[in-house]
């Protein structure tokens, strides 16, 4: 291995038996996807021996990689176009997108793939200047892997009334996920809360003094092995749904992080999680009227969903 990012270093204790994609990303702050692609490329060795992402590390076994160049800092991210980001609504105060899957909300230190953001600034709007310059206008995300409905402020007005009312819980975000299995019972309310993972920093878990997190899920309709669920959040944590739905030993199917069957994702031909934001509303900032989106299921989702039903 050669390169001027080199570094040669034993592997701690504490990350014994972890993944080579999850012990760089720990180690050195990486993204996991990054952290995948230089063991593919070759570019990690532990005791002399080529590695791939998957395989596990040892305690105290020499670590070799070879780092990429530091990522561009956020600032200097030239503002890109997003392929198949579509604008739902756009006005003075807001503008409505319907995100596609392996988008990422706004820039962020590790992540620089297609944003939200970027998309719409190299699409030529302009958004509101409120909240930390590289998430201006954002006032909630969706995960890298989710897809659906967002709304991102254009004018002071729309950040500050919408920042609140998504504070006050006031805003309907629904949600269709498709998970393994039946929940019992068909129609209920996850009430569990949510902190980072105490072993594995990449995903979050149901933790004993977590924040606050609350979920509702009524069944649209239950197949042969699986069920499609109408979900409604009433707080916004990170991976809150994929989560909860997890406790319930019910994973989104294709979610793979939170013990989805791999099998199973495969014959679906599904590469993410079963989830969309499929309906927002709320309260218009300027107008106080009461509006209403909605996206249609994506193609790969709308696929696996025919395959689920055609077995059903």
């Amino acid at each position: 291995m050669s390169g001027t990012g080199q570094r040669s270093l034993p592997v701690p204790d504490g990350l014994d038996g972890e993944r080579v994609d999850a012990a760089l990303s720990r180690m050195f702050g990486l993204s996991r996807t990054k952290a995948a692609e230089l063991a593919a490329e070759g570019r990690v060795a532990i005791d002399g021996a080529a590695v791939g992402k998957s395989d596990r590390v040892r305690g105290g076994a020499w670590l070799e990689v070879e780092l990429p160049a530091p990522p561009v800092p956020v600032a200097d991210v030239v503002p890109e176009p997003v392929p198949g980001m579509r604008i739902v609504h756009d006005d003075a105060h807001i503008v409505v997108v319907d995100k596609p899957v392996g988008v990422a909300a706004h820039p962020s230190p590790g992540w620089l793939g297609p944003t939200v953001v970027g998309g719409l600034a190299a699409a030529g709007y302009r958004i509101s200047t409120s909240g930390a310059a590289e998430r201006q206008g954002v006032v909630h995300r969706l995960d890298v892997g989710t897809s659906g409905l967002m709304v991102v402020a254009k004018s002071e007005l729309a950040y500050s009334v919408l920042k609140q009312a998504f504070r006050d819980r006031s805003v309907d975000k629904r949600y269709h996920a498709l998970v393994q299995g039946h929940p019992d019972p068909m129609s209920g309310t996850v009430d569990a809360p949510i902190d980072r993972h105490p072993k594995y920093d990449y995903k979050w878990a149901v933790v004993v003094g977590g924040k606050d997190s609350v979920t509702h899920y009524d069944t649209i309709e239950a197949y042969r092995h699986a069920t499609l669920l109408d979900i409604k959040l009433e707080t916004g944590r990170t991976h809150q749904i994929r989560v909860h739905m997890s406790a319930l030993r019910h994973p989104c199917v294709g979610d793979l992080t939170y013990g989805a069957d791999p099998k199973m994702a495969q014959r679906l031909g599904l590469t993410r999680q079963w989830l969309h934001a499929v309906r927002l509303s709320f309260e218009h900032p300027a107008s106080g009227d009461w509006v209403e989106f909605t996206s249609p299921y994506p193609d790969d989702l709308q696929h696996a969903l025919d395959l689920v039903e055609a077995d059903s």
